[in-house]
Formats: structure tokens, C-alpha cells, sequence
């Protein structure tokens, strides 16, 4: 799986390095039966715009992301057997650790950049 390292454009500060899940599979399995992801660490899924977290085995944030790599929804610590909707405009979903999104600082309306990963 590609890796990308994510940034807030607009607070001009680092966020977290991702798995980047673009293909049918690695969507549709994300974390899945997973151990939960180390600090620093998330998952990017694109194109997504709802989760869900069955089969999950610990709580993640999730923000969801526009085409244009806006924040448009952050749905904080979503617990195991939950779905998320991440409304109008969302088309990519960064999974991480519970809290991880608010140490980021991230918020809706906040431009985020992806740089891939070697």
C-alpha cells in the first residue's frame, strides 16, 4: 500500500503519515480486524465518503475530506459496530487514532495536502 505524509495547509502544521487505500480491496477492508494503529500513524481512503467500523477492534476519528481536500466532517472517538455519513462534499476519509485529529488541530474548513511517501 502507498504511504503519504498529511499536512494542514492552512495552519501550515504536520498531521500524520497514512496508508493510502485507493484500491476496491484495501477500501473495503481499512481497519478492519486490525490491531489499532500506532501513534503518528492513520489510514487515507480514497474515494470515500462513509465508513463503518465493524469488525473493528478500537474507537478512530474520522475526518472526511472534499475533492478539494477540505475538512468538511470530523466524527471524533467512533467506536466499534458504528456507520458514518460524512454529508455533502465528502470524497476521501482519513482514519485515525481517537484524538489524534483534535492534537492535529484539525478543523472543518481547514485545507489539508497530501505528499506521497517514498
Amino acid at each position: 500500500m502507498k504511504r503519504v505524509r498529511v499536512h494542514n495547509v492552512t495552519k501550515e502544521a504536520p498531521v500524520t503519515e497514512a496508508g493510502h487505500a485507493t484500491s476496491m480491496w484495501a477500501r473495503f477492508l481499512g481497519l478492519m480486524g486490525k490491531k489499532p494503529l500506532p501513534e503518528g500513524e492513520a489510514l487515507l481512503i480514497d474515494p470515500c465518503s462513509s465508513v463503518h467500523t465493524m469488525f473493528m477492534r478500537f474507537p478512530i476519528d474520522v475526518v472526511y475530506i472534499s475533492k478539494e481536500n477540505s475538512v468538511v466532517k470530523i466524527a471524533p472517538e467512533m467506536r466499534a459496530w458504528r456507520a458514518g455519513l460524512g454529508g455533502k462534499g465528502a470524497h476521501k476519509v482519513l482514519e485515525m487514532l481517537p484524538g489524534a485529529a483534535a492534537k492535529a488541530g484539525l478543523e472543518v474548513g481547514d485545507e489539508v495536502g497530501f505528499e506521497p511517501l517514498a
